[in-house]
């Protein structure tokens, strides 16, 4: 899986299409994390959210609501951001790594599968769904 710096991130586009924001990997107290800049809001997420996602995904078998939510909103059951911060994936809790940012996977994190290929994600303005390839 390609992996970009923080010279040369990934560019890319809220699934509305609607906001510009970029993605890179670095390491952080020794574990690989992706850096999200949104504007001047940056957040970290655990870097084995992308397979395990895509894990995710590729068993669900049909499209998934993203369900994008900050933090301090209930997700919606059955969303990526539900998965994304549920006790029963598979590192038990938050791929969001900064307290009171941790939320958002659902907006930010399917693009950036979508980019590696991994995934489809639709462009509606809301209510926007993923599935594996």
């Amino acid at each position: 899986m390609e992996k970009r710096t923080k010279e040369n991130p990934w560019q890319l586009k809220t699934p509305p299409q609607t906001s510009d924001y970029e993605m890179y990997v670095a390491e952080k107290d020794g574990q690989e994390i992706i850096v999200c800049t949104v504007g001047k809001t940056v957040l970290h997420y655990d870097y084995r959210c992308l397979a395990d996602l895509h894990a995710m995904l590729t068993a669900h078998g049909d499209w998934l609501e993203l369900g994008s939510k900050d933090e301090k909103q209930e997700a919606k059951e059955g969303t990526v951001e539900y998965w994304g911060r549920s006790p029963d994936n598979p590192i038990g809790g938050w791929y969001g790594l900064k307290k009171g940012f941790r939320g958002r996977f659902g907006m930010y994190v399917p693009p950036l599968l979508e980019e590696l290929g991994l995934a489809e994600v639709e462009h509606n303005a809301r209510n926007n769904r993923m599935r594996a390839i």
